[in-house]
């Protein structure tokens, strides 16, 4: 049962233990279905007649089905004469933008009460940008559904407003862009880009906090934008005043409008995640199956998500029936605390590299410039507090530097960490991005 075919199919039996099949056949045999999303089925009926019947008389028995195939209530859509090609259309344009976020939507996004305000904000920025809550901040842990706002802000306004420009970058990949756009002398260009656009979104700003000439830009390119009276949204791990790096003058800019976060799920709001996500790939899964994973994933979506794609995976590929005893064999190892995970030292030293744009080689090297030579400390640091490898093989890692060196590296970093505000919180920015591997 994955495809709209073959749900409707289930639905029109179901109808039939109540209805004549001389009233299936004359209001549903030119039905077609569309498709099946997050949280609503959409129906096709050719002729507004039979559309108008079908909604005023039948609507209630097509949800009743649908509730008793998926436990869940869903929306059901009906699209009439010239309805189908404005849908069709709608949904060629998501895909061409932002493509690959295209499920990424307001009506894909679960509501419960750890995220409400933070839901509540973006629709309200969606549907009236830069009329109210300007810019809007929202922040929270990984994998909390940030992102996933960001996206259905883009696509709600691009829908409503195609011939915006609308703008979503990373905040490490804008550093990576100025960087590269200064070296090519493209600094206008740069410029242009950012600042024309009429919807500005960032994701994960803390990533500029501490880069001089990053936070410049964004200075000048918020302050722009903010006058031009475009709308801007960031979202980040934390609140603005949280950022010891960041410079005032910019956290004092992203607490003008407003502020949401966004708390891990409740228990209600994990058992709609999980039966949303299920109902998209057309499954019904047993309420203890539903229960358990409810209570052993307790505080990131993004995981909760992920169980659930590979408890449908083992049983596609193994053929299971997917009750509690196959359930706990398929995400046994997802039900580790993330303190049990231990990171590689590959990973880390990747994440050190990518926060601090230098090259793998020169970082595990002989590179000797100051800020080469911390990143190599903070990376011997974290190797050897998150991992169980020893000063010798952690010298390896680092053509075979001593261990009385990683040593060194290791309790310069622990003492400054204690002593310098900025130091601690660039480790405990690139442990977070470390552990985001895992999640």
């Amino acid at each position: 049962m994955n495809s709209a075919a073959d749900i409707w199919e289930r639905v029109l039996s179901l109808m039939e233990q109540t209805m004549t099949k001389t009233t299936i056949s004359t209001w549903f045999s030119d039905a077609e279905p569309v498709a099946l999303e997050e949280n609503r089925f959409i129906l096709y009926i050719p002729t507004d007649f039979k559309k108008e019947i079908v909604v005023s008389r039948y609507l209630p028995d097509i949800k009743k089905a649908l509730y008793d195939l998926f436990s869940a209530d869903l929306d059901v859509v009906v699209l009439g004469q010239g309805e189908r090609e404005k849908y069709n259309k709608r949904e060629s344009s998501a895909s061409r933008f932002l493509p690959g976020t295209e499920e990424y939507t307001f009506e894909r996004f679960v509501v419960g009460n750890s995220n409400k305000f933070a839901h509540a904000a973006a629709m309200a920025v969606a549907e009236h940008p830069a009329e109210r809550y300007n810019p809007l901040f929202i922040y929270g842990e990984p994998g909390l559904g940030k992102t996933h706002l960001l996206y259905a802000i883009a696509h709600t306004i691009h829908n409503e407003h195609p011939d915006y420009r609308i703008v979503y970058i990373r905040g490490d990949s804008f550093t990576n862009e100025l960087i590269r756009a200064i070296r090519e002398g493209k600094n206008q260009e740069f410029r242009d880009k950012y600042r024309s656009a009429d919807v500005f979104l960032m994701d994960d700003v803390q990533f500029i906090a501490g880069r001089d000439s990053t936070q410049e830009e964004m200075f000048h390119t918020f302050n722009n934008l903010y006058e031009e009276k475009k709308q801007i949204v960031f979202t980040a791990d934390r609140p603005p005043k949280e950022m010891l790096r960041l410079e005032d003058r910019l956290k004092t800019r992203f607490e003008w409008g407003l502020l949401a976060d966004i708390q891990p799920p409740d228990y209600e709001t994990r058992v709609a995640i999980i039966k949303n996500k299920a109902i998209r790939m057309g499954v019904e899964l047993p309420e203890e199956v539903l229960t358990y994973v409810a209570e052993n994933i307790t505080s990131n979506v993004r995981q909760i998500e992920g169980t659930v794609n590979k408890i449908l995976a083992f049983r596609d590929l193994l053929g299971n029936n997917v009750d509690a005893n196959s359930v706990t064999r398929a995400v046994r190892d997802m039900f580790k605390d993330t303190t049990d995970i231990l990171p590689t030292a590959d990973v880390i030293i990747e994440e050190v590299c990518k926060f601090y744009n230098i090259e793998d080689a020169a970082l595990r090297g002989q590179g000797r410039t100051k800020e080469t030579a911390k990143a190599r400390q903070i990376a011997m640091y974290l190797i050897r507090n998150m991992t169980k490898l020893s000063l010798k093989e952690i010298g390896k890692e680092f053509q075979n530097r001593d261990h009385t060196t990683v040593l060194h590296s290791i309790d310069r970093i622990e003492k400054l960490c204690k002593s310098d505000p900025e130091t601690a919180e660039i480790v405990k920015d690139i442990r977070s991005n470390v552990n985001d591997h895992y999640n």
